[in-house]
C-alpha cells in the first residue's frame, strides 16, 4: 500500500468523525427565509431542475469531491455513480492523482455513462506536472469538466505537504485556456475569497467552488495525522481558519459578477441549498453528507439525494417559489 493510500484511508475514517467538523459551525443558520403563509402553489408545480455545463440535471446540487487513491475509494465511487447516474445529478470525483500515477483504471464511465463527471487535480499537482496531467485526468474518465483544488492550509498540516505555491496561477490559466473542457477552481474548506476570485477570474477561469468554512476541517484531519509536537503546536490556531461559506457567496458575487459560483462548505441539508442558491450560487456541492451512505450502497446515496431534493422543493414551497429563479428573489432574513 503506498502512502498515499495510507493518507486516502485516514481521510475517509476521520472525516466520519464529528470532532473533525468545523467547530465554528456554518452561518447557514442564522439566515432564515420569509415563511409564505399563502403560497399559492401545489407542491406538484414546484419545478428544481436546471442545467448545470449545458446539461440538464434534476436538482442545482452535486456531490462534491471525497475520496481518490484508498483501500474503499472504488466501491465508494461506485456507489456514488451508481447513485449519481439514477438521480441525474453531477459528481465530482477526488483526486484523481493517485490513480494516474499508480496506472489504475477508474472506471466511474462504467457506472454512470451519461452522468456529469467532473475530473479532479489539486493545483501544486499541475504545477508540478503541467498540462499533460490534466488532460490524462480528463481522458481517463472522459470528464465533462476538471476541478483544479487548491489546498494551502492543508498542505501545510499534512506532513511532507507542498509547500511551494509559486506559479500556481500560471498553470491554472494555462489549463483555462488549454483543456477542451471547462475548469472549476474550488478551495477545500478554507474559503475563496473576492481577491483571490478576482485572480482566478482574470487567468480565465468561469466557474469558482467558495467551499468556505463551515463543513469538514482539512486542517484538523491533517492535525489528527500529523505525530510531531512541534508541528502540533504550529498548526493549533489555524483549526479554524477560513472564510465561512455565507460571507463568500456575497463578497465574491460582489467582486465578480459574471462568474458562475458553486456553493459548498458547510452544505448539510436542501434548505442550505436553497440557501446558497438565493445568495448568488448557481449550484451547490455537498461531500461530507454523502460520505456514510457511499460506505453502504448505491441505494442509500439516491435516498440521500432524494432527500435533499425534497427539502429543496417543500423550501420553495414555503417561500412561494415555483422554480430557481424565483427563489433568487426570495425574502431572506
Amino acid at each position: 500500500m503506498t502512502n498515499i493510500s495510507n493518507r486516502k484511508d485516514d481521510h475517509i475514517q476521520l472525516a466520519l468523525e464529528t470532532r473533525h467538523q468545523s467547530q465554528l459551525g456554518s452561518r447557514f443558520d442564522r439566515l432564515t427565509f420569509e415563511h409564505s403563509g399563502l403560497p399559492e402553489l401545489a407542491l406538484d408545480d414546484i419545478d428544481i431542475a436546471c442545467h448545470f455545463l449545458g446539461r440538464p440535471i434534476s436538482a442545482p446540487f452535486m456531490i462534491g469531491a471525497m475520496t481518490g487513491g484508498c483501500n474503499d475509494g472504488e466501491l465508494i465511487n461506485q456507489h456514488l455513480a451508481e447513485a449519481a447516474e439514477h438521480c441525474h445529478i453531477p459528481m465530482a470525483l477526488g483526486s484523481q492523482r493517485a490513480a494516474l500515477e499508480q496506472g489504475l483504471a477508474q472506471n466511474v464511465r462504467r457506472w454512470a455513462p451519461n452522468a456529469t463527471i467532473l475530473g479532479n487535480l489539486g493545483a501544486t499537482q499541475l504545477q508540478q506536472s503541467g498540462l499533460d496531467l490534466a488532460k490524462r485526468a480528463v481522458e481517463s474518465v472522459d470528464a465533462n469538466a476538471l476541478i483544479i483544488h487548491l489546498n494551502p492550509l492543508q498542505e501545510l498540516v499534512q506532513p511532507n505537504g507542498d509547500r511551494d505555491w509559486n506559479l500556481v496561477l500560471d498553470a491554472i490559466q494555462n489549463c483555462a485556456s488549454e483543456l477542451s473542457v471547462p475548469v472549476i477552481v474550488k478551495e477545500v474548506g478554507s474559503g475563496i475569497g473576492a481577491s483571490t476570485a478576482q485572480k482566478l477570474v482574470g487567468a480565465g477561469v468561469q466557474w469558482i467552488e467558495v467551499a468556505g468554512r463551515g463543513g469538514t476541517s482539512w486542517a484538523s484531519i491533517e492535525l489528527a495525522r500529523n505525530d510531531s509536537t512541534r508541528e502540533q503546536q504550529i498548526a493549533a490556531p489555524f483549526v479554524d481558519w477560513g472564510m465561512d461559506t455565507v460571507d463568500l457567496l456575497s463578497q465574491v458575487r460582489s467582486a465578480c459578477a459574471d462568474v458562475n459560483m458553486i456553493g459548498s462548505g458547510g452544505v448539510r441539508n436542501g434548505v442550505d441549498i436553497a440557501k446558497c442558491i438565493r445568495l448568488g450560487a448557481q449550484m451547490s456541492a455537498l461531500a461530507q453528507p454523502f460520505l456514510a451512505p457511499a460506505l453502504e450502497s448505491s441505494e442509500a446515496v439516491i435516498e440521500k439525494i432524494e432527500i435533499l431534493q425534497e427539502q429543496l422543493r417543500w423550501t420553495l414551497f414555503l417561500t412561494a417559489s415555483q422554480n430557481l429563479m424565483a427563489l433568487r428573489s426570495a425574502p431572506l432574513i
